[in-house]
């Protein structure tokens, strides 16, 4: 993932850029297409350098055990993977659809029995109790949540969900009552939630910072994601405290594959799966322009910070922290990621 900020003073934006001139059409308008372009350019890695030392638990001396359900979905495979190449422990059994029942998965070098919901619960309370160190992680569908979640906590093991949807209320209230260590987000890209962590510190700091702005917003998914991204929401309503007049149905979603490549720039191995966003203000005067974009190619970034939350609540459970739920935030303070 790239995460770029530009802060350009009097400038145009050519054309050529990538999302087909969406910077560039605003500056036409403007009438200062031959302006002179200067810019501060940050750039903040999705591949942070290995520096598990400092982790009470090490995945590459305890073999963690972890159990990912939906496991022949593309995140249940990406989180595998990464799980594996940390060093944890796979626990070959995995939840599924009643069709998928009875099937046996091969991710990497791992062979995954896959079971269907009718006996989900004798299962994982038989896993559990040969790992007690468990940690389950879900990244099944929407409609999965909330049982899914009612039988980890009645079972009493400690989970990761990456999961999106479902009754959100009805899942907290599920893990407080029951007293169990969770951690829970819709974003499990730790840049990402880096980033919008940034933007919630600037809107609260400094209200009305941009007021009179006018903002454009584009962003980029795969076709089967068919409403906007609860990220791109999530960066909005930190511009609209920062006094940026804007309504969540002016987003620009981009959906179609041939504009993804030709204007978005989309790599076209990663058309099935990406996230590109891109934020763009403007000043009343049309003088002062800044654009905010972070792009993510594949599921690695995701798949890389579930497995830092996976470490991060074994530590919890290890050191006997308040059983609770735990967000990506709690995950990022903690520090010592990979």
């Amino acid at each position: 993932m790239a995460f770029v900020v530009k802060v350009p003073v009097n400038v145009s934006i050519s054309s050529q850029c990538k999302f087909g001139g969406f910077s560039g059409n605003i500056i036409r308008k403007s009438g200062i297409e031959n302006g002179r372009r200067s810019f501060v350019s940050a750039v903040m890695s999705s591949s942070p350098a290995p520096n598990v030392q400092n982790l009470s638990i090490k995945s590459k001396d305890v073999g963690l055990p972890v159990m990912v359900n939906s496991c022949m979905g593309k995140m249940g495979k990406a989180v595998i993977e990464a799980a594996a190449n940390a060093g944890l422990h796979i626990v070959p059994v995995s939840f599924g659809a009643q069709e998928e029942s009875g099937q046996l998965v091969q991710v990497g070098d791992k062979e995954i029995q896959v079971h269907g919901p009718l006996e989900r619960e004798d299962i994982l309370a038989s896993v559990y109790d040969e790992y007690p160190e468990l940690i389950v992680v879900d990244y099944t569908v929407p409609t999965a949540v909330n049982d899914n979640a009612e039988l980890y906590c009645k079972i009493g093991v400690p989970f990761v969900i990456g999961t999106t949807g479902g009754d959100r209320d009805r899942l907290h209230k599920t893990v407080e009552d029951s007293k169990n260590y969770a951690v829970i987000s819709p974003q499990m890209g730790k840049q990402v939630v880096a980033f919008l962590a940034a933007m919630e510190i600037m809107a609260e700091q400094f209200p009305g910072a941009f007021s009179g702005y006018s903002l454009q917003v584009m962003e980029s998914h795969q076709a089967n994601k068919k409403d906007a991204s609860g990220t791109a929401k999530a960066v909005i309503s930190c511009f609209q405290k920062l006094g940026v007049d804007f309504d969540m149905d002016q987003i620009q979603l981009i959906r179609d594959p041939e504009l993804q490549v030709e204007m978005v720039g989309v790599p076209k191995e990663h058309v099935s799966g990406h996230a590109f966003h891109m934020y763009h203000l403007t000043s009343p005067d049309q003088t002062v322009s800044f654009e905010f974009q972070h792009n993510v190619c594949g599921r690695s970034i995701y798949a890389e910070g579930t497995v830092d939350a996976v470490l991060f609540l074994a530590k919890k459970v290890q050191s006997k922290a308040t059983k609770q739920i735990y967000n990506m935030i709690d995950v990022l303070r903690e520090g010592n990621m990979r």
